[in-house]
C-alpha cells in the first residue's frame, strides 16, 4: 500500500495527512470562510480512502433539512473490501458540523453567486475530515490572472534554480 502524501494545513497549526484535494475549486472559485467537517462513512469507504481511492472533483455541499450533505465526491469501492455490499461510489455523505456553521453556510448559499464546495479530505488522528469553503465564482479574467500568477511563480523558481547552478 502506498504511503499517503503529507502536507501542512493552511493555518500552519501542525501536520495533517492529505487524502484528496479539489484543485478545480481553487481555480474556479474565490474561496472564503472555511469549515472543518466530519464525515459519516461506511466501512468499505474507509478502506477505499486508506487505499487512496477518493476524489473531490465536482463535489459540493448542500444544506437540506438542517443537515449538510456532501454530493459529488467519489470513493471508488475496492473489489476485495466490498464483496458483500452494494457500493455506490457517489452517494450523498452526511457532514458533521455545528448548527451555527450549518446555518452560516445555508445563509451564504442563499445569496446569488455563492456556493459551498469541498476543498480537501484529510486524516485528523484516526478520523477523516473534510474541509469545506464558502466560494464565489470567478470571472474569466480572474481565471486568466490566476494562470498568469502561477506561470510567473514557475518562471521565478526556474530562474532562481538556474542562478544557483
Amino acid at each position: 500500500m502506498a504511503k499517503p502524501k503529507r502536507s501542512t494545513d493552511p493555518d500552519g497549526a501542525g501536520k495533517r495527512t492529505t487524502i484528496a484535494l479539489n484543485r478545480r475549486a481553487r481555480f474556479d472559485y474565490e474561496l472564503g470562510a472555511r469549515f472543518e467537517a466530519g464525515l459519516v462513512l461506511e466501512g468499505w469507504e474507509l478502506k477505499s480512502i486508506r487505499a487512496g481511492q477518493a476524489q473531490l472533483a465536482d463535489s459540493y455541499v448542500l444544506v437540506r433539512d438542517g443537515q449538510a450533505w456532501l454530493l459529488g465526491a467519489q470513493i471508488v469501492p475496492l473489489t476485495s473490501a466490498s464483496t458483500h455490499v452494494v457500493a455506490d461510489p457517489t452517494r450523498s455523505r452526511k457532514l458533521l458540523l455545528h448548527a451555527k456553521e450549518i446555518s452560516r453556510i445555508f445563509m451564504a448559499v442563499q445569496t446569488k453567486g455563492q456556493a459551498c464546495v469541498a476543498t480537501a479530505l484529510y486524516w485528523k488522528g484516526r478520523r477523516v475530515k473534510c474541509e469545506v469553503a464558502l466560494a464565489k465564482g470567478k470571472a474569466a479574467q480572474d481565471k486568466r490572472a490566476s494562470i498568469r500568477d502561477r506561470e510567473w511563480k514557475r518562471d521565478q523558481a526556474r530562474q532562481s534554480k538556474q542562478a544557483a547552478h
